[in-house]
């Protein structure tokens, strides 16, 4: 039995990436669409994180003067109305965003 040595196959050129390719569209215009709602969506992502910050800074002084009255850090009255305001905003998933801000605004006063 003999063998032989395979025969390299020429490398295909990888073609170039194209705008659609980035975006998962089909069509240029498509993909300009797309394009152009990524950005406001990541313009709203900062806004949004902002206001995430901005709520952290204003939960942190609410705790510091409940805490400096004797109270608890965490008032379970008001995250149940947290929570049910977010659900009947945007649904069961509301809930989770709720809970998910409560933790980070709980922070460590």
């Amino acid at each position: 039995m003999t063998t032989t040595a395979a025969t390299p196959t020429p490398a295909t050129p990888t073609p170039a990436p194209t705008a659609t390719d980035a975006t998962g569209a089909r069509s240029a215009e498509a993909a300009g669409v797309i394009t152009d709602a990524r950005e406001r969506i990541d313009a709203l992502d900062d806004r949004i994180l902002g206001l995430v910050q901005e709520r952290m800074a204003v939960s942190a002084v609410v705790q510091k003067a409940r805490i400096g009255s004797g109270g608890r850090r965490v008032h379970l009255s008001r995250e149940m109305e947290i929570l049910g305001r977010y659900r009947d905003a945007l649904g069961r998933p509301g809930t989770s965003l709720a809970m998910t801000l409560l933790e980070l605004c709980r922070g460590t006063v």
